[in-house]
């Protein structure tokens, strides 16, 4: 992106939010638009597909701290009105010279000393991007025409649950711009090429004087692109770029929790004039498993037992998202407590392995469910079973 698109795109418009947005803000706002817009739900809606584009560069600055920050700064600079003509105090005629401290050429703004801010561009670079002193091919324009980036891509996917605890490959699905396979992105009918633009030589500009500056802007012969097709391709009519699907396959590793965003380096749209491909942002969402839950590194998973069971104590048969497992109650286990089958959770990047946490619970039979016999039964339970801490609490009831 250019020196020049900063400071002529309101991103927080385009977001909707304000100047003062949080980052929580920018990023609900953003995902919102995302979801209206996106091609998937807009299929041939060109106008949605511009505004899915629009709000996801303005994501791309306003999300990053550090982008955020130049780019509030060179627009409120610019903004301002300090870079006009006559701006200087006193209304003399603006100089080059104020900026860069008396060299208009940019001498001492390299890596020694000079201001990298705003893109990693610097003010001698953004001036020159704006006022270029040269012809059309000078240095400003031949950065702004050079290889750009592609732009990042979102997608989102659910895993089951022990897909995201061992790890899984799944194929994804996008429907995103990308070069047309017909013309491999040059815009050209097969077997034709564009030639270059004969207004602008090439550069996609064309300088025209003001006063002491000469502004560059693009050429109206070539729209900036530097070259004309005269026979287009008939798959993208000259554009050189198609919306289409492509299928990648996503390795999750094991362990990726609910929420959890990974990157894919290069998976995102390609670049222009052989710019690199964008990065893949693939937020996860897990599916609740039916009897499993999760806490950090360790499976939890609850298991009724009788109160028979955990008077004398009983070998507990579990299940595992591999094998089953018996653990041990011991005699005179309460209602809740937490036995622990070490290894058997998710697994770490260091090799090793959570726990699987299993929680008894004493279940209380209802008293449709309970025979005469075994009522009798607990009630000569009760009787040769005295109850020593409800007769502390009755002896203090009856001192009052």
């Amino acid at each position: 992106m250019s020196s020049k698109d900063w400071l002529e795109k309101d991103f927080y418009a385009v977001l909707g939010v304000g100047k003062s947005a949080s980052a929580d803000e920018i990023k609900k706002a953003y995902r919102k638009l995302a979801r209206e817009n996106h091609p998937d739900h807009n299929p041939g809606n060109k106008d949605a597909e511009d505004r899915f584009k629009a709000a996801s560069e303005a994501y791309d600055v306003l999300s990053d701290d550090k982008k955020r920050k130049e780019y509030d700064e060179m627009r409120s600079l610019f903004g301002s009105g300090a870079f006009r003509r006559g701006a200087r105090p006193g209304g003399s005629q603006f100089d080059p010279s104020d900026l860069f401290g008396g060299g208009f050429s940019g001498a001492g703004q390299g890596a020694a000393g000079g201001d990298r801010r705003f893109g990693g561009a610097g003010f001698s670079d953004i001036f020159s991007s704006i006022f270029s002193g040269g012809g059309a091919g000078g240095a400003g324009a031949g950065a702004r025409r050079g290889p750009q980036r592609g732009r990042d891509v979102e997608a989102e996917v659910t895993l089951d649950f022990a897909h995201a605890v061992k790890g899984t490959t799944l194929p994804l699905t996008l429907r995103s711009p990308g070069v047309c396979d017909t013309c491999h992105g040059n815009g050209a009918k097969p077997g034709t090429v564009p030639r270059t633009c004969p207004q602008c030589h090439g550069s996609g500009l064309i300088s025209r004087n003001q006063g002491s500056f000469s502004f560059s802007e693009p050429c109206r012969e070539c729209q900036g692109a530097g070259s004309i097709v005269d026979d287009k391709c008939p798959e993208c009519r000259g554009t050189g770029g198609v919306t289409k699907n492509r299928t990648i396959n996503v390795r999750f590793p094991a362990g990726v929790a609910d929420g959890q965003r990974i990157r894919l380096s290069a998976r995102g749209e390609p670049g222009e004039k052989g710019g690199p491909a964008g990065d893949l942002y693939v937020q996860v969402k897990v599916r609740p498993d039916e009897i499993f839950g999760r806490t950090g590194d360790d499976i939890t998973l609850t298991v009724p037992i009788t109160f028979a069971e955990a008077v004398l104590g009983t070998d507990l048969r579990v299940p595992t998202l591999d094998s089953p497992v018996t653990l041990r109650v011991p005699a005179g286990t309460p209602s809740g407590r937490t036995l622990r089958a070490r290894g058997k959770g998710v697994q770490r990047r260091d090799g090793q392995a959570g726990d699987l946490l299993v929680t008894v619970e004493v279940q209380v039979p209802s008293p449709a469910a309970v025979t005469t016999e075994a009522r009798d039964a607990l009630e000569q339970f009760a009787k040769l079973t005295p109850n020593a801490e409800r007769e502390r609490i009755e002896a203090r009831l009856r001192r009052g």
